[in-house]
């Protein structure tokens, strides 16, 4: 089974805008044949995230999209590995880089570049792919014959 950890942005187009195009993503978290990974620290920023005045959120909804993220996504606090990181520009987005390896995930799934800049030094340490939801629905779909 492959594990993941999905960024903010990445939770937001699951959850609050039900973004058709990562159907398949959502389907394959529900049916088990993938894993989503979160820390902590990254379920704190989804939950400042809920708040931002511009996003269409309402008490109700929020507390909908709290759950649906909890019971998606599991919690895990691992002891951080003693392998360097490469630095992300974004210090916010450090922490996704962490449980990645923390964690010892195969993927992060984001569409923010300051990540997606880092995906061949990950891979280049052996430690996990960076990708977008895109390119990640290609590990999932098989390929055609």
């Amino acid at each position: 089974m492959t594990r993941l950890v999905l960024d903010t942005n990445v939770c937001l187009d699951l959850f609050v805008f039900k973004d058709p195009r990562w159907l398949p993503i959502i389907a394959a978290l529900e049916n088990q044949s993938i894993k989503a990974v979160t820390s902590e620290e990254c379920r704190n920023e989804w939950l400042a995230v809920l708040h931002y005045a511009h996003l269409p959120i309402t008490e109700e909804t929020r507390a909908e999209f709290i759950k649906r993220f909890d019971h998606t996504i599991t919690i895990e606090n691992p002891i951080a590995l003693p392998i360097i990181l490469p630095r992300c520009t974004d210090k916010d987005d450090q922490k996704f880089l962490e449980i990645a390896r923390d964690a010892k995930l195969e993927i992060l799934v984001t569409k923010d570049k300051a990540l997606l800049k880092l995906a061949r030094k990950t891979r280049s340490l052996g430690l996990f792919n960076i990708m977008t939801p895109t390119a990640f629905l290609q590990t999932l779909i098989p390929a055609e014959m």
